[in-house]
């Protein structure tokens, strides 16, 4: 038996017969290289109608201000800052897949990690919008960054967090997109080499002269390994920044240490949630079973079940803490999450992330498509509410009740939320049609090792022992795109 085959007892990250690398490139392009279907156009125009949404609410912000916005004197951060780091938190996912599990070499990151970098791109880009919208003064977002200017001696604040947001995020996202569009190399080229016409000439300019040489191959492998031990930090760093706008304050509800940590969890956690919500959909849109297989999604459930626990985990320390402390401002927040006016929102954040996210121990739960869809999107759901809980509940209610008030969403505020959701989506919709939304490289490279016709040939030929076989066999259940039947005769 070659050395290069895996165990048996290891999942095929690849399933189906007859797979080829012409196959893969087929499958994977036809999006790329055919008209739209139809429920792609439906996604489409109603993405793109969210979009249009998000440019009418943030032009009507730049017109008439952030007055616009329910904000008052007591809760100067609500619906713009829960978005904010919402959006971060989910492109957390794509550098995860992309960097950790690449250093870890974790082969079944291979079909995933393509389109979460992509996630993370647009992610970040509406991250981003929610900032410059907040500012009030979108043309003076320019002096956030320590460059040269009319005013000479005029520098940020580097003391300010919010300013180390601005390097945290912007050299996350560098970063992230040089290390998807490097990966997109070879995938490019070939796109390039089957497209004609003008296609083939924007392609060309793309694909930055890749040859597919080996010295090309060894180049592209040194940079990604580079790239992966840089951005690896980032997935701690980007999260912890952003928690310390909230963990440097002296207010009831932020000033605490457990923010770090429980951050990076949460956005860990919110980030593979919404991969999970785009994958399961695009799998079956595009005909992807047999590269994002039910081992793909076992997987990913088992990281939003481990993230989620360590979730759950720091409300249990956060309450423990608050009691311990003896503070009574502080013991009061917390209280006020439960019997305060905004009780329903903590019960919506306590109710999607601990317990939703605990159905998941059962395997029947993690294996199956509808109930992963539906708690993908609840866990997504449920850390808009907390960060909506930590935000605003914090704020509403402060050391003088005089000064307490209630945060009304107006309808400016829902339009920007939504419509950046409508902007999210129509920025994947089009990463589907003009570029591969698995990295077909990296899949080819599992065909000889970790497909289901590998393990096939290792049947046929005998190389294993019986006990070995029928274990496999056995598990031959856990996956959707498996014919149980054809291994009855092997």
């Amino acid at each position: 038996m070659s050395s290069h085959h895996e165990s048996i007892i290891r999942e095929p990250l690849i399933t189906g017969k007859d797979i080829t690398y012409a196959k893969i490139t087929d499958d994977v392009l036809w999006p790329v290289e055919n008209k739209p279907n139809k429920a792609w156009w439906i996604g489409f125009i109603v993405a793109s109608l969210g979009a249009c949404l998000w440019v009418f609410a943030v032009s009507w912000t730049f017109w008439y201000g952030i007055g616009s916005w329910g904000l008052n004197k007591t809760v100067g951060w609500a619906w713009d800052i829960t978005g904010f780091v919402w959006w971060v938190g989910i492109g957390h996912a794509g550098t995860l897949i992309s960097a950790v599990l690449l250093l870890f070499r974790q082969k079944w990151r291979n079909s995933i990690n393509r389109s979460a970098e992509a996630m993370t791109i647009f992610a970040v880009i509406c991250a981003a919008t929610y900032v410059v919208s907040h500012m009030g003064r979108p043309w003076m977002a320019l002096y956030c960054l320590p460059l040269p200017n009319q005013y000479g001696s005029l520098w940020v604040n580097f003391n300010s967090p919010l300013i180390w947001d601005v390097f945290a995020i912007s050299t996350y996202f560098s970063v992230s997109l040089v290390f998807w569009y490097i990966g997109l190399l070879p995938d490019i080229a070939t796109i390039r080499d089957r497209a004609t016409g003008i296609r083939q000439k924007i392609y060309s300019i793309c694909s930055f002269g890749w040859t597919g040489s080996v010295k090309t191959w060894q180049r592209f492998e040194t940079v990604s390994l580079i790239l992966a031990g840089v951005a690896t930090p980032l997935v701690l760093s980007v999260h912890t920044i952003v928690s310390m706008d909230f963990a440097t304050s002296l207010e009831p509800g932020w000033h605490t240490t457990i923010f770090p940590p429980y951050f990076v969890a949460g956005a860990i956690f919110s980030g593979f949630a919404m991969v999970q919500t785009l994958l399961l959909v695009t799998r079956k849109v595009l005909g992807l079973e047999n590269y994002i297989t039910m081992f793909h999604l076992e997987s990913m459930n088992k990281i939003i079940l481990v993230t989620g626990s360590v979730v759950g985990v720091a409300y249990i320390t956060e309450f423990f803490i608050a009691y311990y402390s003896g503070g009574e401002y502080e013991q009061y927040t917390f209280l006020n999450r439960f019997i305060g006016p905004y009780w329903w929102a903590g019960c919506m954040m306590y109710g999607c992330n601990i317990l939703m996210t605990q159905l998941m121990w059962f395997k029947r739960v993690r294996t199956s498509i509808p109930l992963s869809w539906a708690l993908s999107i609840i866990v997504n759901i449920g850390m808009w509410f907390e960060r909506f809980v930590i935000i605003v509940t914090s704020l509403h209610r402060d050391y003088i009740p005089s000064s307490w008030a209630m945060f009304y969403p107006t309808w400016i505020d829902v339009s920007v939320f939504i419509g950046s959701i409508g902007v999210f989506f129509t920025l994947f919709l089009l990463f589907l049609r003009v570029l591969p939304s698995i990295a077909m490289a990296e899949v080819k490279l599992l065909v000889k090792s970790s497909s289901e016709q590998a393990k096939k040939k290792l049947i046929a030929e005998g190389h294993l022992e019986p006990s070995q076989v029928e274990f496999y066999k056995e598990s031959l259940i856990n996956y959707d795109s498996v014919e149980i039947s054809e291994y009855e005769n092997a």
